[in-house]
């Protein structure tokens, strides 16, 4: 089955870089609209060293075929070295809302 509509995450350090990651996706028509999540408590594993952080996930959502232009901007803009950026596909969900994903990531 295709997937015509995908929601792009990627989590930051601070509220502030969340904000610009989402305004710079919307921006840019690489994304309908950008969520703020946070903050969030992260654990992960840096160069050997199990960390904890307090960061800001920003989940956008865009039409499937913006979803590797928004993955390049997202990683391009981002402040860490290597940045999370997950492109999860959207199976479903309110038809007009998944139309308007498209209409809004078209220039």
């Amino acid at each position: 089955m295709p997937v015509d509509h995908v929601i792009v995450a990627t989590t930051t350090d601070s509220e502030e870089a969340a904000r610009t990651l989402a305004a710079g996706a919307v921006e840019a028509n690489l994304g309908a609209c950008a969520q703020i999540v946070g903050p969030i408590t992260s654990v992960f594993r840096w160069e050997g060293i199990v960390e904890n952080a307090r960061e800001w996930r920003v989940e956008v959502k865009t039409a499937a075929d913006r979803a590797d232009p928004l993955v390049a901007h997202l990683t391009e803009h981002h402040t860490y070295d290597v940045p999370e950026v997950i492109v999860t596909p959207i199976t479903g969900g309110h038809g007009e809302y998944l139309s308007w994903l498209v209409t809004e990531t078209r220039d």
